[in-house]
C-alpha cells in the first residue's frame, strides 16, 4: 500500500543541507608562546658568598687565637718572621715627609681618623638615594666594627709597637686598625656600589690598596708584619659575618631597586 505523500514545505535554515566550499578553511593559528616571566637579575647589593658566615667566624677566631698567644708569650713562633721583615725595611732611612715617604704619610692619614670620613660620606650618599639597608651594612662594618672589634682585640693582645716608629701611634700594635679599615672599606664598596662586571676591577684595585696599606705600616715601623696580616683577616671576617647576617635586608633592597621602590 503506497504511503501518503507529505505536502511540500520549505525547509528551515537548520534543516537545509550545509554547503561546503571546495577549499577547506585554514586552521586557526596556534597561540603565541609567551615565556614565563623571569625574576629580575639583581646586581646591587651583591649577595654573600656561600659559607660566608662559617668562613667569617673562622677568621675572627683565628685572629683571637693569635691575640691570646701574644698575651701569653711575648715572643710567639712568628716573631722571627716579624724581626726579619723589620730588618729588611730598616734600611729605609728617608724622611717621612719626602719621597716616597709622602705617599706613606697619605696612607697613614687615610688609615687614621680621616679614613672614617670616606665610609660616612658613602653612608650619606646611600641614604639620600633611599638605600638605608646598604647604609646600615656600611655603618656597621666600616665604622662601628672598628671600635667594637679592633679595640678589644688590641687590649687582649697588648703587643708593643716596633721600636722607633716614624708616625704618631697609640698603644697596642696587634692588630692593625689601619689595615682593618682599608679592608672593610674595600669590601663594603664592592658589595653596595659596583655591579658584577665592574666589581672585578674594584677587587684588583682594592687588593693593591690593602697591600700598600700593609706595606706602609711596616715601612713606617708602626706595626709588625703579623699585625697587618691580622688586621686584614679580622676585617674580612667581620665583613663576611655582617654581610651574611644582613643578607635578607640587602636582598630586599635589591628587589626594591629592580622595582624602583627604594623608599618603601
Amino acid at each position: 500500500m503506497p504511503l501518503p505523500e507529505c505536502p511540500h514545505r520549505p525547509r528551515s535554515g537548520a534543516e537545509r543541507p550545509a554547503v561546503f566550499s571546495s577549499y577547506p578553511s585554514p586552521p586557526p593559528p596556534p597561540p603565541a608562546y609567551v615565556p614565563p616571566p623571569r625574576p629580575p637579575r639583581h646586581h646591587l647589593p651583591a649577595a654573600p658568598p656561600r659559607h660566608a658566615l662559617a668562613l667569617g667566624i673562622g677568621l675572627l677566631l683565628l685572629s683571637l687565637l693569635f691575640a691570646l698567644l701574644l698575651r701569653l708569650d711575648r715572643r710567639p713562633f712568628f716573631q722571627g718572621v716579624d724581626d726579619r721583615w723589620a730588618a729588611a725595611v730598616d734600611h729605609s732611612a728617608a724622611d717621612a715627609s719626602g719621597e716616597p715617604g709622602g705617599f706613606l704619610v697619605v696612607l697613614d692619614r687615610l688609615g687614621g681618623p680621616l679614613g672614617m670620613v670616606l665610609p660616612l660620606v658613602l653612608l650619606g650618599c646611600l641614604c639620600v638615594y633611599g638605600r638605608w639597608r646598604s647604609g646600615l651594612f656600611v655603618f656597621l662594618a666600616a665604622v662601628v666594627a672598628n671600635a667594637l672589634v679592633v679595640l678589644p682585640v688590641k687590649a687582649l693582645a697588648d703587643r708593643p709597637r716596633p721600636p722607633h716608629p716614624w708616625v704618631l701611634v697609640n698603644d697596642g700594635s696587634y692588630p692593625s686598625g689601619q689595615v682593618f679599615g682599608a679592608v672593610t672599606l674595600v669590601i663594603v664598596v664592592a658589595v653596595v656600589v659596583f655591579p658584577p662586571r665592574a666589581r672585578r676591577w674594584w677587587w684588583a684595585f682594592g687588593g693593591a690598596y690593602v697591600l700598600a696599606m700593609m706595606g706602609s705600616r711596616t715601612w713606617l715601623h708602626a706595626q709588625w708584619l703579623s699585625d697587618t696580616v691580622a688586621g686584614a683577616l679580622l676585617g674580612v671576617g667581620t665583613c663576611l659575618v655582617l654581610w651574611r647576617i644582613l643578607a635578607p635586608l640587602l636582598e630586599t633592597e635589591a628587589e626594591r631597586m629592580a622595582s624602583n621602590s627604594l623608599w618603601l
